[in-house]
């Protein structure tokens, strides 16, 4: 087996079907490429588990649930918890409202497959932000609802200030990790001019110069090149 089939069967237990066909197509594109993800997603100024999760709010953000659910197994199999993973998933709802939360949804039912814990999946469309809270909710059992709850009752009372402000607080999560998630969202989505914004707001919540580089990094392997051209242009230049 080649190193870029070896390398990915490590990361996901089986090689996915993209990859054999890089591999059968090119395989010099294949060796490159894992060469280049393998560097970026080692630790650096963000730690690996830490990658795979942005990852995952990113692509629930922007509705790719494929490569959503091939980094839930990263994250989890780096140590995230169920807590941790929804916080992650509840941010993407000031992005893209209840699609995102739809199609987070269905990164938690991955993560309790993963650990092998059994749970009721509902049938159907949800049509509302409160139902899918109240699923996600269920989802986690025994574990800490307390975020989920508090969501809840804000996307009840309407007071949409207050919702985001509780949503990017200090949680399970950081808000310097949410707020470089919202920065990562925007890169991911090729919005430059909400990408400054949000990466000045990670800089004022406590995020280093070289963790906005590492998100620009990862948003690059999930959305393309021009993704970095949309973080490196609010990056402070490294001399």
């Amino acid at each position: 087996m080649s190193k870029g089939l070896s390398y990915f069967k490590e990361v996901y237990d089986v090689v996915p079907g993209w990859v054999q066909k890089m591999h059968d197509y090119s395989p010099n594109a294949l060796d490159h490429y894992t060469s280049l993800r393998s560097n970026i997603m080692q630790e650096g100024a963000l730690t690996k588990k830490e990658k795979d999760i942005l990852l995952v709010g990113m692509n629930a953000a922007r509705l790719y649930e494929r490569s959503m659910i091939y980094h839930t197994k990263g994250a989890i199999d780096g140590g995230a918890t169920l807590p941790e993973l929804v916080e992650y998933l509840i941010v993407p709802y000031l992005y893209n409202g209840v699609q995102a939360l739809k199609t987070g949804v269905k990164s938690l039912e991955y993560a309790l497959a993963l650990k092998g814990i059994e749970f009721q999946k509902k049938r159907g469309d949800y049509e509302t932000a409160e139902e899918i809270l109240l699923y996600m909710f269920e989802l986690l059992g025994n574990e800490d609802t307390a975020y989920v709850s508090n969501v809840l009752k804000l996307v009840k009372s309407e007071d949409q200030n207050s919702l985001k402000d509780y949503i990017l607080s200090d949680s399970v999560v950081s808000k310097r990790l949410k707020h470089i998630l919202m920065a990562g969202i925007f890169i991911t989505e090729l919005k430059g001019n909400q990408v400054e914004e949000w990466m000045e707001a990670a800089r004022e919540n406590g995020a280093s110069e070289e963790q906005l580089a590492d998100v620009g990094f990862i948003c690059l392997l999930t959305a393309g090149i021009p993704a970095w051209f949309e973080a490196s242009d609010s990056l402070i230049e490294n001399k």
